[in-house]
């Protein structure tokens, strides 16, 4: 059996331990070839029927990155770092008739869900690859996603993900459920 080497020299579960959810953001842009990159990353994800329900739109402004996190955030918890993140995706999800309205009632499993947290998955282990951090937000409004991102009715908001160079401080790894806790082996 041959076993391939890594492109990055970088074992994928070290990539994986790495990333954290990054809550403090130096106000410095992303390069745009960075964002491709991730979106790239993200297009490749697996879907159900391949219907690829995903949606994106990569707000770089920062007028309008500081109306998503004044206008979309749930109140409550506040997210004022989210304004220094270099960019903000907005994932939204187009669902199809059959794949996604019909097989969900009779399975009980919403897959474009599946699909768009698979799909925004590939995009921050991406984003990790490149030196980024990122910070997955669902506490949001998703009418007033929709309005600022200019994103018609037929897309549904469900979340948001923040993306730019880390505060050092802030990459410390945060603790996690033993294998035990979270796994039974049959």
């Amino acid at each position: 059996m041959e076993t391939s080497t890594p492109l990055t020299g970088q074992p994928f579960i070290e990539l994986v331990k790495q990333r954290t959810s990054c809550r403090s953001y130096e106000p410095r842009p992303v390069p745009k070839a960075h964002l491709e990159r991730m979106l790239e990353a993200a297009h490749l994800a697996p879907s159900a029927c391949n219907k690829q329900p995903w949606r994106f739109a990569v707000v770089e402004d920062a007028t309008v990155r500081i109306r998503l996190v004044n206008e979309s955030f749930l109140a409550g918890i506040p997210m004022k770092w989210a304004e220094d993140a270099g960019a903000i995706i907005a994932l939204g999800m187009k669902k199809s008739a059959i794949t996604h309205r019909v097989a969900p009632k009779i399975s009980g499993v919403d897959y474009p869900l599946l699909d768009l947290g698979i799909a925004g998955e590939h995009l921050v282990l991406q984003a990790e690859e490149l030196g980024l951090a990122t910070c997955w937000i669902g506490w949001i409004k998703p009418k007033a996603v929709r309005r600022i991102v200019g994103w018609p009715r037929s897309i549904e908001p469900v979340g948001l993900i923040t993306v730019g160079w880390p505060v050092s401080a802030d990459r410390k790894t945060r603790p996690r459920l033993a294998p035990e806790e979270t796994t039974i082996w049959l």
